[in-house]
Order: C-alpha cells, then sequence, then structure tokens
C-alpha cells in the first residue's frame, strides 16, 4: 500500500527528513537514497509518496519513494564507484613509485600523511554528524583532499558511507582530485620535489 504525505524536518546534510502522512498518523523516517534514481534533492514541504516498512528497532521507514506525479523508472542505477580501491590502488601505486625511484620519497610521505589526515577528519566528520554535533566543514575536507589526501578520502567515503550522495560536494572533491594530480605533475615536472627531496634528506 502506498502512502502520500509531505516532508518535513529535512537535513540536506545528513540526507534525511521525515514525512508526515496526508489525513494523519504516524510520520515515518526518509533517508534520501530511498528516493527514485535520478531525482532531485528533497526540501521540507515536498509532496511525495511512498510504501512504509519497519526497520530492525521497529521504527516507521519510508520505502520506494517518489515526489508526487513523478514517473515510474525502471532503469537501473550506475554501478557504484569503487572509491576504496582506487584509493588503495593510488597509495600503492604512489609507495611503488617511491620504492623504484620513480617518485621522490618527500612526494611519497605527502601523500601517505595528507591521506591519514583526510581519513580521520572523514571519521570524525561522521562521528558529528551522527551525534548532531559540531561537523568539520567541506571546505577543510576539501583542502585537505586538494593537498594530496584524496586517496584515503576515497576510502574514508566508502568506509563510512559517507560524502558519496551530495552531488556539489562529489563535484568540488572530483576537481580537487584533479587539481591535486595538476599540482604534483607541476612538482615533479619542474624538479621542484626532487630538488625538496635532496635537500631535505
Amino acid at each position: 500500500m502506498r502512502f502520500v504525505g509531505r516532508i518535513s524536518g529535512w537535513n540536506d546534510d545528513k540526507g534525511y527528513g521525515f514525512v508526515v502522512p496526508n489525513g494523519g498518523g504516524d510520520r515515518a523516517f526518509v533517508h534520501v537514497k530511498a528516493f527514485q534514481f535520478g531525482s532531485r534533492r528533497p526540501v521540507d514541504g515536498d509532496l511525495i509518496s511512498y510504501t512504509a516498512g519497519r526497520d530492525a528497532r521497529g521504527r516507521i521507514n519510508a520505502t520506494e519513494v517518489r515526489f508526487a506525479g513523478q514517473r515510474i523508472e525502471h532503469r537501473k542505477p550506475p554501478l557504484p564507484i569503487p572509491r576504496m580501491l582506487l584509493g588503495c590502488a593510488a597509495l600503492l601505486a604512489i609507495g611503488l613509485g617511491a620504492a623504484f625511484g620513480w617518485l621522490p620519497l618527500l612526494l611519497a610521505v605527502a601523500y601517505g600523511l595528507a591521506s591519514l589526515l583526510s581519513y580521520l577528519m572523514y571519521s570524525l566528520d561522521k562521528s558529528a554528524a551522527r551525534a548532531d554535533a559540531q561537523r568539520i566543514p567541506e571546505n577543510s575536507l576539501h583542502l585537505a583532499d586538494l593537498l594530496g589526501g584524496w586517496p584515503g578520502a576515497l576510502i574514508a567515503q566508502q568506509r563510512f558511507r559517507h560524502k558519496t550522495v551530495k552531488a556539489s560536494f562529489q563535484f568540488v572533491f572530483w576537481c580537487s582530485v584533479l587539481g591535486n594530480l595538476a599540482i604534483a605533475a607541476w612538482l615533479l615536472d619542474s624538479g621542484v620535489a626532487r630538488s625538496l627531496t635532496d635537500a631535505l634528506l
């Protein structure tokens, strides 16, 4: 049975809110992942239709959610990005590059430390989101990724299921990855990275 109701208390950063059924009744928890693939981000007051189920703790959850008037789409969502695999592969490639002398050791160490920092920042931000505590600003996450922490960020995004759905965040994230790769390429091509490694080590 499908119900009709309106979104209430939507938190776009966390990707969830509640739906209050028309005509009264118990409100249901609704997560952004319950919406039909390709749907826009919901906002407070949106009229939706949904089916209701209960989770393991007996709470009412809205599932198979569609906006009012939205047509049913049967296409399959795209395959998820293997973020953890990409992040681990990047760190492995950097480590091997340094071991065989293809990359300056200082650059490899910088990527390792920045990745660890990014991983910890995503972990703390996810914990803060669950506890409704002070969050780490998105600009800080992007800066850590731009400075070389993006492999650790990819691992953390999949590990904690954090920041993978918000399209605006992902757009800036991948821009920061491309920006970092461009900076790294310049440091290698100009010889700056090698010179700094020789001077410090």
